[in-house]
């Protein structure tokens, strides 16, 4: 018996990976997030399997549905958003399993982050505008943020940042990055990023909060920095013509040009 912790991805049900996809359809039983994870993932699961949303379960509640499973040799796939790799509390989870000797495997998903970029036709890293992407967050209920990891501080790089679960604090995410970023940097906000409802707002630091008056304030995400809308970079030296790179060498004198014999 195996836990399958799978990323089940943005919300899309083709967003999933083949991987997941198969994990599913071969576990007897499915523990999913109910009001992340839409209903037609559901549809990978084998016939009869037991299906738990594990939306109103506590941590206790959750392992103990494993444990049932283990003690029945069922396997399970425990369905998250997104990446598992940020923000999924499958942390904690693996704590519980490890202490209980069941043995886990991890899946990954594409990530909220990805899928927003997606949406917005855009690429996060361009030249001599970014070269980094801030994945962060403001303090909530459910987690408070270590004190060196700020708004300000991750500002001060003039990378892009990616602000997850943020946008009912909007006012202060403009208010701690305008210093660093000027009230002219672009911002964008995308909604339930691949859902069929998705949503996108795209302003500036200055004006982002009265373009988005009366829109959600849950299951949004924040993009900020020069690359969500570039006025000017440079081409990169990945397709140049005189880059001298290993599956493109240009000339028999390149330390690459016995790599393609």
């Amino acid at each position: 018996m195996t836990v399958h912790f799978i990323g089940a991805g943005p919300g899309a049900p083709d967003l999933l990976t083949l991987r997941g996809r198969d994990l599913i359809a071969a576990s007897p039983v499915c523990l999913y997030a109910g009001s992340l994870i839409p209903a037609a993932m559901l549809d990978h699961c084998p016939p009869g399997a037991r299906r738990i949303n594990t939306a109103p379960l506590s941590l206790d509640d959750i392992i103990a549905e494993i444990q049932a499973a283990h003690d029945a040799g069922d396997d399970v796939a425990r369905l998250h958003s997104g990446d598992l790799s940020i923000w999924s509390a499958m942390g904690e989870q693996l704590r519980r399993l490890r202490a209980l000797d069941i043995p886990v495997t991890i899946t990954p998903g594409v990530p909220a982050f990805a899928a927003a970029a997606a949406a917005l036709e855009i690429e996060l890293t361009l030249p001599g505008v970014a070269q980094s992407v801030v994945l962060t967050r403001t303090p909530g209920r459910a987690s408070a943020m270590p004190p060196a990891e700020t708004l300000t501080a991750f500002a001060a790089t003039g990378a892009t940042l990616a602000i997850h679960l943020s946008v009912h604090n909007l006012a202060q995410v403009v208010a701690d990055l305008t210093p660093a970023y000027g009230a002219q940097c672009p911002v964008a906000i995308v909604w339930r990023a691949s859902w069929p409802d998705q949503q996108i707002e795209r302003a500036t630091l200055a004006t982002i909060a009265a373009t988005i008056e009366g829109k959600p304030d849950r299951t949004a995400l924040i993009l900020v920095g020069q690359a969500i809308s570039p006025r000017d970079f440079a081409d990169s030296s990945l397709y140049a013509t005189g880059y001298d790179r290993r599956f493109r060498p240009q000339s028999a004198q390149s330390k690459f040009a016995g790599d393609l014999t």
